[in-house]
């Protein structure tokens, strides 16, 4: 069969890009090897409980976000409901609770409250964020640095530093090895345009994008993995794949004019004859994957509201992180000293659980290698475990919630490395480092694309959405739909 595109991938950013391509007239094949749409963009189902996989929130939707003229265009505000979060986040250690709101304005006012000593450091960071491109006190061009050089130049209470990096996880793992132009991008829209949870759970978003492909005559096929591509004359035409599961009925063959790669870059390099292979690999040679994320997904008896919680996001750090030199060491140590993030769905209309109970989750930074070579059974042992650490954590942060639980299981990084095929299990691609080059994918093949967090617009919905939706103008200057 031909198509003008074929996308490899159904995350966020191949649907994005597929809705796209296939409203400007483009007939458009998805390939995706999960058995349903959206990559980290996914829930599943638990008894009364639907469980979201990978969104705490979604910076904006704002008036001034790209992420709104594209969801108008692909009818999103129709089809999808967003539920505007109550506040930034919670942050927690055992010297200091304080709520920081999404309004920068009055988060700084809170900010200046604790730490009034620090007012002029305060205003640089939400300066700098907001108005990045603008010169410093001392008339200087900022010049890239990382985003711990960058709070260690404007600020010497380690308190505030660490309540400033409360969100870090949402990114990385350490804060001296973050771009602070990468963060700065990524922090400034959730400072301008708030955040916001997708109501029903981000299927609903990935299920509207797939929906809206097939609408516009794009086929969605899933269950389906890309095996290699094919080539004629040294081009690109097309691609083998096979069934994930079900009868196997063998190696099937599509063709297209242009290829979205909505997939890890080392992955693609693998599926690449030899000689483009080999390009793409050296081209990436310096990059290295991002950290993965270990998951407990709690379903309540009861919304916590009920035992006097109050918070949609805390960020808790252990005690033992006196500075932001202690993140990375922290994020790579003991389970029952590792920061966390916990989310509360049941204090917004999330739509998932039913009336009378709500659900959650606690999430932190993790890596492939603390669980990749176990057993069958030392792996099921050790997510009882590790269960079991952070519910007893939970219940110091919350009394009372450890009777609440009706349900929970433990999602690892060897987890979203088998549903994603994420290298490393990593969720936001590449580590966004300073100075960080830029990948050329040009010079390998003309009509191969990449859309996903893997690319130039790196991790985080935001980020798979803009990536996917560059990809499609990309591909439509170079070949206009002639109508």
């Amino acid at each position: 069969m031909k198509y003008d595109i074929i996308i490899i991938g159904g995350g966020l950013g191949g649907l994005t890009a597929g809705a796209k391509l296939s409203r400007e007239g483009k007939k458009v094949l998805l390939l995706e090897q999960h058995d349903r749409p959206g990559g980290c963009a996914t829930t599943y189902k638990r008894g009364d409980y639907t469980m979201e996989v990978g969104l705490h929130e979604i910076d904006g939707p704002s008036p001034i976000d790209l992420k709104t003229k594209l969801f108008n265009e692909l009818e999103v505000f129709k089809n999808v409901t967003f539920i505007k979060i109550p506040e930034f986040y919670h942050f927690v250690n055992d010297r200091i609770q304080i709520t920081v709101p999404h309004n920068p304005e009055e988060a700084g006012k809170i900010l200046k409250e604790a730490f009034h000593e620090e007012k002029e450091g305060i205003e640089a960071y939400y300066r700098h964020i907001l108005y990045p491109k603008k010169k410093n006190d001392d008339n200087e061009t900022s010049k890239e640095k990382s985003l711990g050089e960058f709070l260690d130049s404007i600020i010497h209470n380690e308190n505030l530093k660490l309540v400033l990096l409360g969100n870090l996880g949402y990114f990385h793992d350490d804060p001296y090895s973050i771009s602070l132009t990468y963060y700065s991008a990524a922090q400034a829209r959730y400072l301008n345009g708030g955040g916001s949870y997708i109501k029903g759970g981000s299927q609903t978003l990935s299920d509207h994008l797939a929906e809206y492909i097939m609408k516009h005559s794009g086929e969605v096929v899933l269950n389906h993995l890309v095996t290699g591509f094919i080539t004629e004359n040294g081009k690109l035409t097309g691609v083998t794949y096979r069934k994930t599961k079900g009868s196997d009925p063998g190696t099937l063959k599509a063709y297209a004019d242009e290829i979205v790669a909505n997939a890890a870059m080392p992955n693609i390099a693998e599926l690449l004859p030899e000689k483009e292979g080999s390009m793409l690999k050296n081209e990436i040679g310096n990059q290295k994957p991002g950290a993965s994320l270990l998951s407990v997904y709690f379903g309540f008896k009861n919304p916590l509201r009920n035992i006097g919680y109050q918070h949609y996001c805390t960020f808790v750090f252990d005690g033992s992180i006196k500075t932001q030199a202690d993140i990375l060491e922290n994020n790579r140590g003991d389970y029952g000293k590792r920061s966390f993030t916990f989310i509360d769905y049941g204090q917004v209309d999330s739509g998932l659980a039913p009336e009378g109970k709500s659900t959650g989750t606690l999430c932190c930074i993790d890596y492939l290698t603390n669980w990749g070579n176990l057993t069958e059974e030392e792996y099921k042992t050790k997510k009882k475990e590790v269960a079991k650490i952070f519910i007893g954590r939970l219940e110091k942060l919350i009394p009372g919630i450890s009777g609440e639980i009706e349900y929970y299981e433990v999602g690892t990084p060897l987890t979203v490395k088998r549903y994603t095929l994420n290298p490393e299990g990593a969720v936001y691609g590449f580590e966004q480092r300073p100075f960080k080059p830029a990948i050329d994918t040009t010079k390998i093949f003309d009509n191969l694309h990449f859309a996903s967090a893997w690319g130039r617009t790196g991790g985080g919905f935001s980020g798979a959405i803009y990536g996917g939706y560059l990809c499609a103008i990309n591909i439509m200057r170079k070949r206009p739909v002639i109508k």
